[in-house]
Parts: structure tokens; C-alpha cells; sequence
């Protein structure tokens, strides 16, 4: 018998994942994580993991179960860890993955080290659906799970060997219908909870809301231009836009067009058709492996590749930038064998073999020597 420590948002989700382990034995501990200040407010429609209807909702779970049930303050970490990145990213014309940023420094990070020393706990559980095995040397693979519309290893391709041998992911081998059915069997009163549809600390939805109250974001004017440096029309502030954007732009044109490029120095957008966004060369930074043992220096690996949580994985070349970039962290050149389309900085790209994850980096400017010249409106 394991004694594990369960993340539970609230959610129909983690409130299996409690459940089934504490069916098989183990000594279970549930906890809510106070993240930020949403934690002081109610979610009107019950969609938020992290406000105070949340914790009601795990702590009843926790009570049904019969399992101690605790609220772990981890605002500082998640402020660190998840929020300051993801402002950020968006004032410097980046697009953020800030579940990435939470599963690695906050749940398997902050989290799992209490967990350990707080609790003597063997390992920390959530509601993922992944699957995480032990090869025969002994090292943990991340698995995606059998549930392909709902499986969630995109976010966790960020996971160390150290992280990844203390995890568990209960519901990796279910699908959403058959957790939910479990959870009415058990009669949770989570069975039928709506799933949580926003960002955690934007309940309004609206990322920019975020970078007003909580970053002092002030939007200036700027000008949008095409793909030839002309000006065609005047955004309200680039940090409000997105690589691969088409609504919200206001400019008339005779084909659809999209975000192609923020400049957040010059504060200026522009603008491209549907094809100028496809490419097959996808430039990675801090490039990490699951298996912490990059491939050999020099060496080039065949993978398939996902730039977003539902793209349609890609097979790939994937080497390293230079030759001396293979260790972690380290900058990685994505050659895809057909092109992808809006490969936006700053989002994740992961790489798979087969159902194996080994690892990934964010997204850089497909021309780095570009991204780094201001655009200047003409006409």
C-alpha cells in the first residue's frame, strides 16, 4: 500500500482519480491548492477549478471517500511559476502555455516536493489523462492516454525522471464517459460537473483582463501591417493579439487574413493570408526529454510532432541547432514532413514516438534573424 497524495480541483476528474485509489488500497490524501485570488471568489457557472465552489465540491468528494482533506497555500509558487510567465509571454508578443508552466513547477513541482516532505508521501495523483509506465532499466515513460480526445501528455512533456517516478494518473486507461460513470456509481457529486473551460486565473475569460489588473498593461494604438510592410490599418495594443488571430482584427480585405507576427518594441501587428502561416521549419528553445538523456550530439531523431494540445500530430526531423546543443534546455530545429500552420511562439511543441513522449520546447520565431528586427509601417 502506497501512501499518495491526491490534487483535487473539485472536478469530476480528480475526484475518480481519489477514489479509484483509495479502492485499491492505498492511503489517499486529498488536497486543494489555493493559487491565486480567484480562490476568493465563487465561478457562477461552476467551471472553475480554483475558486471557492471548487474546494466545497473536493472537499465534499474528500468527505464521501472518507479521506483526510487539506488546503495547501501555493500562491507564491503558482505567481512564479505560472502567472508572471504568462504575462509576460503576452507583452513580448508571445503566446503562453501556462498549463505546461502549472503541471511542471506547481504539481509536480511545488506539490509534489510538500507532498514528499510534508506527508511522507510515496507520489502525487491528478486527473491527467495519461498513462506513465516503468521501462526494464527501470526509467518512467510518459504515455498518452488511451482516450485520445482526451488526452492531456501535451502538458506534460515538461516532467523530469524525478517528477515523473513520483506521479500517478489514475484515469489513463478510461475514457471521460467511463469516469463519469464511475463517479455516479460511487455517487460523487461531482459526477455530472460541467468541465472547467478557462484559463484558472482569468474567469472572465479574457487574457487581457489579466495583463491590465495584473501586469499594469495600458493598450496604445499601433499599426497593422501586411506582409509587405504596409500600413493597412491600427490595432488598440499588440499584447491584445495572437499569431494566427483572424477575428477581432478590423481590417477589410479581400481574402481572410491573420496574425502573422507581433513586434511588441514597435508595437505593430501583421498581417498575412492563410498559406503565408504554414511552415515546416519550427525553431524550439528549452528543449527538455523525458528521459533526461538527449539523443547523441549531432544526432538528428524522427518523431511525430504536436504544436498545440489538438493539432494532429506531424512526423518530424527534429536536431539540434548546433552541435552542442543537445542537453536540456537547449534549442532544437523541427523540420515537419508537411506543413504547419500558425506555429505561434511561445506555445509548446511536443514530441511522441508512437504513444512514448520524449520531451519537448516552446515555439521561437521562424526567423530568428527577423524576429529580431522591429516591423516599420509604410504608406
Amino acid at each position: 500500500m502506497s501512501r499518495i497524495l491526491v490534487a483535487m480541483s473539485g472536478g469530476v476528474d480528480s475526484s475518480v482519480a481519489a477514489a479509484l485509489l483509495h479502492e485499491q488500497g492505498n492511503e489517499v490524501i486529498g488536497v486543494w491548492m489555493r493559487l491565486h485570488d480567484v480562490a476568493d471568489t465563487y465561478s457562477e457557472f461552476k467551471k472553475s477549478c480554483c475558486s471557492l465552489d471548487a474546494a466545497d465540491d473536493a472537499r465534499r468528494v474528500a468527505a464521501h471517500l472518507g479521506i483526510p482533506y487539506y488546503v495547501m497555500n501555493l500562491e507564491r509558487e503558482f505567481d512564479a511559476g505560472v502567472i508572471q510567465p504568462f504575462l509576460n509571454a503576452y507583452l513580448d508578443g508571445r503566446t503562453p502555455s501556462p498549463c505546461v508552466d502549472c503541471n511542471t513547477y506547481v504539481k509536480f513541482g511545488a506539490l509534489l516536493g510538500r507532498a514528499r516532505h510534508l506527508y511522507e508521501c510515496d507520489a502525487v495523483a491528478t486527473g491527467h489523462y495519461a498513462r506513465r509506465d516503468v521501462s526494464g532499466d527501470g526509467r518512467a515513460r510518459l504515455l498518452r492516454a488511451r482516450d485520445a480526445d482526451k488526452d492531456q501528455t501535451y502538458f506534460l512533456y515538461g516532467l523530469r525522471q524525478d517528477q515523473l517516478a513520483h506521479a500517478r494518473f489514475p484515469l489513463g486507461e478510461l475514457t471521460k464517459p467511463e469516469v463519469r460513470a464511475i463517479a455516479r456509481s460511487l455517487g460523487l457529486s461531482t459526477a455530472d460537473k460541467p468541465e472547467s473551460q478557462e484559463i484558472c486565473f482569468v474567469p472572465g475569460g479574457d487574457y487581457r483582463d489579466a495583463l491590465r489588473e495584473r501586469a499594469g498593461w495600458r493598450p496604445e494604438p499601433g499599426p497593422i501591417v501586411d506582409a509587405d510592410g504596409e500600413r493597412v490599418g491600427e490595432h488598440p495594443g499588440s499584447a491584445g493579439f495572437t499569431v494566427g488571430q483572424r477575428r477581432g482584427i478590423g481590417v477589410a480585405a479581400d481574402a481572410p487574413r491573420y496574425v502573422s507576427r507581433i513586434d511588441p518594441h514597435s508595437n505593430t501587428i501583421q498581417l498575412g493570408r492563410r498559406e503565408d502561416l504554414e511552415t515546416t521549419t519550427v525553431p524550439l528553445s528549452g528543449v527538455t526529454f523525458i528521459d533526461d538523456r538527449p539523443p547523441a550530439v549531432a544526432a538528428s531523431i524522427r518523431a511525430d510532432v504536436r504544436i498545440r494540445h489538438r493539432a494532429t500530430p506531424i512526423p518530424a526531423t527534429i536536431r539540434p541547432a548546433t552541435p552542442a546543443e543537445p542537453r536540456r534546455g537547449g534549442r532544437w530545429i523541427v523540420e515537419t514532413d508537411e506543413p504547419v500552420w500558425a506555429a505561434a511562439p511561445g506555445q509548446a511543441c511536443v514530441l511522441y514516438d508512437g504513444d512514448v513522449v520524449l520531451g519537448g520546447g516552446r515555439i521561437e520565431p521562424a526567423n530568428a534573424a527577423m524576429a529580431g528586427m522591429p516591423l516599420r509601417a509604410t504608406g
